[in-house]
């Protein structure tokens, strides 16, 4: 926009009559185009008014469109059966999946609306889609099959220290991450975060996303409850690895969490909003779809995108704030998304929803990361993009025992006398997470070899979880 910015009033002058769609345009404009010439912006902005249905999926000024055109169609009410037979699925590592997992990924192939599914080798029972499951759906989206944690990821930071900086600094990196990071609902940092996600003009375009910002604000660079967790450990990069990096063993940062508050907010209304609108059989009514030609269905898509966004900022200052407590830079950095949906291509060139709930996506050559437990390794890898796996693999080893099962079985002193085995220290954490609560991470690698390739293995040292 060169040294001129878009006023109000400009805005007024094109015919933008609300408040609220001239404050989004100029967010827009100030985010998206900064080194526009204003006369060109002006012109664009103005056929955005005239024209919106042509920007609905524009990356920028979609928000813009759909405030200024909400797609004409509404989802009216529906009643569903389910098909008869499943759509066709596929299993990597069947003798280590529990039959309920398989039931309910089967029940979810007899939707109307599913196309094709895969299991991954650490799936299990969850709500909805099972942990560890993929499925893909004609023109239409799953809340439930999302789940709670929108956009729930791994990211890994990689500094190139000597191996001995585990031993000699263990209480450095013990102390930051006690101060630096932040574990379970209720509270925040005791120092403000930044982020340009706060900006994000998405912020404004529901009333929802608009209640949420607060929530959002506050729980920036913070972490959930169950299995999230803040972790320092020892990487063993391979002779043959994607980072660049040359093979040895550097100190390496891991995090997993997802979209906090805000995005089980986001989870839980579209999944209500769904349920209302598409009625079906009782075992499957949580599985209710929306059309993504509804208000509610982009609405969804739009309010998930921010909530994946907003994931990735709070490892951005995960990341950073930790990097600084230990007076080190990162040398690469490896991220990627579960619990999410996304737009592929089939085969046959049909644009059809992915969804992987639990489960990394692997296309060729895409980079991600697969944790065992809190003592065992988890492997830096890259997908090899197998059509028939839905170009996914697992999330992590899996759960064998549920929370509470696991909570049931083992002792604090087991799970101390483990740690102390495996040279771990623990910070918080619960018998809930033991290693023997997840199945063995080297049994599902080997159940998914035709799936991704390994570039590397990580071992933790230093863990932080939340103490129940």
């Amino acid at each position: 926009m060169g040294k001129q910015s878009i006023k109000s009033k400009d805005l007024s002058k094109l015919g933008y009559r609300h408040d609220v769609t001239r404050g989004l345009a100029m967010n827009l404009a100030a985010r998206h185009f900064k080194h526009v010439p204003k006369e060109e912006i002006l012109a664009q902005l103005q056929d955005v008014l005239l024209e919106p249905k042509k920007y609905l999926q524009h990356p920028a000024l979609a928000p813009l469109a759909l405030k200024l055109a909400p797609p004409v169609t509404t989802q009216p009410f529906e009643t569903f059966d389910l098909k008869p037979e499943s759509a066709p699925l596929k299993i990597y590592g069947a003798k280590e999946i529990e039959v309920i997992a398989k039931k309910q990924m089967e029940l979810a192939l007899r939707l109307p609306v599913a196309v094709q599914g895969a299991l991954m080798p650490d799936a299990h029972a969850g709500f909805g889609l099972p942990i560890g499951g993929v499925l893909v759906v004609d023109n239409a989206v799953i809340p439930y099959a999302v789940g709670l944690d929108i956009g729930c990821r791994m990211a890994m930071s990689v500094f190139n220290v000597p191996e001995k900086f585990l031993q000699t600094n263990a209480f450095q990196l013990k102390k930051a991450l006690k101060e630096f990071t932040h574990f379970g609902i209720e509270g925040g940092l005791d120092f403000a975060q930044e982020h340009d996600v706060l900006d994000h003009p998405d912020f404004q375009a529901t009333s929802l996303l608009r209640k949420l910002h607060g929530k959002a604000v506050k729980q920036l660079g913070t972490s959930g409850t169950g299995n999230h967790f803040v972790e320092f450990g020892a990487l063993e990069l391979l002779e043959q690895n994607t980072l660049g990096l040359p093979a040895g063993t550097y100190l390496a940062l891991l995090s997993h969490s997802g979209s906090r508050g805000f995005g089980a907010a986001v989870a839980k209304h579209y999944s209500a909003l769904a349920m209302d609108l598409c009625e079906l059989p009782r075992e499957a009514k949580s599985l209710a779809w929306l059309s993504l030609d509804s208000e509610a269905g982009q609405e969804y898509w739009l309010s998930m995108q921010l909530a994946g966004d907003y994931a990735q900022a709070c490892h951005d200052r995960i990341h950073l704030n930790l990097a600084k407590a230990i007076g080190e830079k990162p040398v690469a950095r490896v991220e990627n998304h579960h619990n999410f949906a996304w737009k592929e291509v089939s085969g046959n060139g049909q644009e059809l929803v992915v969804h992987r709930k639990g489960a990394t996506p692997a296309h060729a050559g895409e980079l991600g990361f697969i944790p065992g437990s809190m003592t065992t390794a988890g492997y830096l890898v890259s997908g090899k993009g197998v059509a028939d796996a839905l170009f996914s693999a697992s999330h992590g080893a899996g759960r064998r025992l549920s929370r509470g099962r696991a909570k049931e079985s083992f002792t604090m002193s087991d799970l101390k006398k483990r740690l102390s085995g495996a040279g771990v220290t623990l910070i918080g954490g619960s018998t809930e997470e033991h290693t023997l609560a997840y199945k063995d991470i080297d049994t599902v690698m080997q159940a998914q070899h035709q799936l991704v390739d390994i570039h590397g293995k990580f071992l933790p040292k230093v863990v932080r979880m939340h103490k129940e």
